[in-house]
């Protein structure tokens, strides 16, 4: 491929969405205490550092989420499993009691909702809150978690998908 001019300017927000829809990723759902309490599916969700261990995620700070988020001290990562998508799904919708919808949840550490039957979770204490455009990317500091076994439900394309079960090439 050959790029013959320079961009003059960033890309627009049609196609920067259209291109990072390419970009398969984990699906997790962030919680915190609050009254009532929030928590969003996210696809933002990685890694920052293991000296000290750091997570981030994205949240728009438009979003219903954000004022709850903005100010909490603890949140907790669902990292969801393929047999989760409902619970993506409904933590996903706007206008409804997503908690109401998410049956088996309970009040973990520091008041923080703690989902059942993620594939991995980690209850964070929240270290950073660093405005980006029109999201704020939080830094977090796990302080606990567990793991199952499962295979991690993934985002591509617009779609819910699922590795296969022994970790191999998709059909």
């Amino acid at each position: 491929m050959t790029v013959t001019a320079e961009p003059a300017q960033p890309v627009d927000p049609d196609t920067f969405r259209a291109l990072l829809r390419r970009q398969a990723a984990s699906v997790a759902v962030v919680t915190a205490p609050g009254t009532p309490a929030v928590g969003f599916t996210a696809t933002s969700f990685t890694s920052v550092s293991l000296r000290p261990p750091l997570v981030s995620f994205c949240l728009d700070r438009w979003s219903s989420s954000w004022p709850t988020v903005a100010g909490a001290e603890h949140v907790a990562v669902h990292l969801l499993g393929a047999d989760q998508q409902d619970v993506a799904r409904t933590f996903a919708t706007r206008g409804i009691d997503r908690f109401a919808a998410c049956p088996g949840w309970q009040y973990g550490p520091y008041g923080v909702p703690l989902l059942h039957g993620p594939v991995a979770w980690l209850l964070c204490r929240v270290t950073e809150r660093v405005l980006a455009g029109d999201h704020a990317i939080v830094l977090a500091e796990p302080l606990a978690g567990r793991h199952g076994e499962g295979a991690p439900l993934l985002y591509h394309m617009g779609r819910y998908a699922a590795l296969p079960p022994d970790g191999g090439p998709t059909p």
